[in-house]
């Protein structure tokens, strides 16, 4: 069976050398003129540039209404919405009146309020997270009127924190595919040019994060769905150590051993409010000692700028190499520190060593999750629909339930990549645990045209390896590229050392980090 394996991998490897080689370009100039690009406004209302710490503030002190916050809000979101498609359902009466509540508790000096960390903050979620009342379809269209009976616990956790959700924001199809288009809400535009992706799954918090609609969000990773939104859109997004924020009440459910690659984590605008969001999502959790000091120079730092290189994938972009190079010279002449280069062997076999991981999981397979759970789809039939236009999937899923179809014939390499992923996971303990921080590109590229991934379909294992390492990153942005669109780095701790890399990420915004507004280039 070995030799039938690797000549389909051999065969796949042609196809997309091909695609790559001699129709990229052609692609290019068709995506270019199909998808003409714009920018959305810059931001100009003062308020909208303000830290979710520092509207919670003003609030309190009555310097800001919650109303008043609001409403300048839904108004961005009314401005930008029309040329992203972000937002997908919105919930602004409710949010209004909660708003109104705020106010009111605060003018009868209601002390049960006046501490909430997040008092009166708007807050973007995801669609796959239960908001009660709000549809919950994960871009599936069988689910497309289906509604949330209840609210998320993260989502809850925030609510009693004092935030306040007013929209619900665009995802890939069941939350599988690093581009936000599905056949429910459409396709999601990138804020710095419409005729780029802003990634998946949680592509529609990214963007609307960086048009500054929103200032936090709600967002889930199990390959890199927050991470590598955070990064297209230019915000923070942070992967949080696996097993400290609860998944539950998301769609679709982690199942089997899933649980151990799927996180629940923050999206934002500033490194500032990393810290108290994870304290609310996580619950505060122990293990995770986020009030405890970082002392940044006791630190050990080191640098990878990229995996090898595959033919599925692209090569790492220079610019993306030189922001880090950047970020590294800052953290020497800044903290005094040495940053150590590194090449982990290893990596190269990131996409297969998170793909046996997922396939070996046990849990409901996308077949199935795409059949609504009612039996599963035909992939190979459900293409043929797809080609006579009467599929109700998007081609980037149903191509995962076709690859669905060969798992069984890679069991073999599947246990040879879980021992790989084994001994890598020791590797990294010893690199990373108490105080290690590895630099590493968040993709090999800045966001793509639309329908580009395609071609290039291994890029995400540049975050997806760190869901089968279980270890906590923060995607942190580096400006813009010559082109005006978002560059970043992820920032890799040890084990249950969040605290470590959201306090990295916070020292680099005060230098070449942060997010930039859009239609500023």
């Amino acid at each position: 069976m070995q030799p039938v394996v690797r000549l389909l991998r051999q065969a796949v490897r042609c196809v997309f050398l091909l695609l790559q080689t001699f129709l990229q370009p052609v692609l290019s100039a068709i995506l270019t003129w199909w998808y003409p690009a714009t920018t959305v406004s810059p931001v100009t209302d003062e308020v909208l540039l303000l830290s979710a710490v520092e509207i919670a503030d003003r609030i309190r002190t009555k310097k800001l209404t919650a109303v008043e916050v609001m409403q300048r809000f839904i108004q961005r979101v009314k401005e930008v919405n029309p040329v992203v498609n972000a937002v997908v359902v919105d919930r602004f009466s409710d949010a209004l009146e909660a708003a109104g509540n705020v106010d009111r508790q605060l003018a009868e000096d209601d002390s049960s309020i006046k501490d909430l960390p997040l008092l009166g903050v708007p807050l973007s979620v995801k669609e796959s997270f239960q908001v009660k009342g709000m549809p919950n379809s994960s871009g599936l269209w069988t689910r497309k009127d289906n509604k949330a009976t209840s609210t998320a616990p993260v989502v809850k956790h925030l609510e009693a924190a004092g935030a306040i959700p007013f929209v619900l924001t665009n995802l890939s199809e069941l939350c599988m595919w690093y581009e936000s288009a599905n056949n429910v809400y459409g396709r999601t535009n990138n804020a710095y040019s419409t005729s780029h992706i802003v990634g998946g799954s949680s592509g529609g918090e990214g963007c609307i994060l960086s048009t500054g609609a929103s200032i936090m969000g709600v967002g889930s990773d199990i390959g890199g769905s927050i991470r590598m939104p955070a990064f297209f859109n230019g915000v923070y997004g942070h992967k949080p150590t696996k097993g400290v924020v609860d998944n539950s009440g998301q769609h679709p459910p982690a199942t089997g051993g899933q649980e151990d690659l799927l996180v629940t984590g923050p999206l934002c605008r500033y490194a500032a409010d990393l810290l108290p969001l994870m304290q609310i999502m996580s619950g505060d959790a122990p293990q995770l000692n986020l009030k405890k000091q970082v002392d940044l120079k006791g630190l050990r730092f080191f640098t990878m700028e990229n995996d090898g290189g595959g033919l599925l994938q692209s090569n790492v972009n220079q610019e993306l190499v030189a922001a880090q190079r950047k970020a590294v010279y800052y953290l020497e002449h800044t903290l005094g520190v040495r940053v150590t280069t590194l090449k982990l062997r290893r990596m190269k076999y990131s996409f297969e060593m998170w793909s046996a991981r997922m396939t070996s999981s046990d849990g409901t397979t996308f077949s199935e999750f795409m059949a609504g759970q009612n039996g599963s789809v035909n992939g190979f039939l459900e293409l043929f629909r797809w080609l006579i236009g009467r599929s109700k999937h998007n081609l980037p899923a149903i191509m995962l339930t076709v690859i669905e179809c060969f798992t069984p014939l890679l069991e073999g390499s599947n246990a040879q990549f879980l021992k790989m992923l084994t001994e890598f996971r020791e590797e990294m303990r010893e690199l990373l645990d108490d105080g290690g921080i590895l630099l590493y590109p968040s993709h090999p590229c800045c966001a793509q045209l639309h329908g580009q991934p395609l071609s290039t379909p291994v890029n995400f294992s540049y975050t997806a390896i760190f869901n089968a390492l279980g270890l906590p990153v923060t995607q942190c942005p580096l400006g813009l590229n010559k082109r005006g669109l978002p560059i970043g780095v992820q920032i890799v701790g040890g084990m249950y050392e969040d605290r470590n890399t959201i306090a990295v990420a916070q020292i680099l915004e005060a230098g070449p980090g942060g997010w930039v507004s859009p239609g500023r280039i």
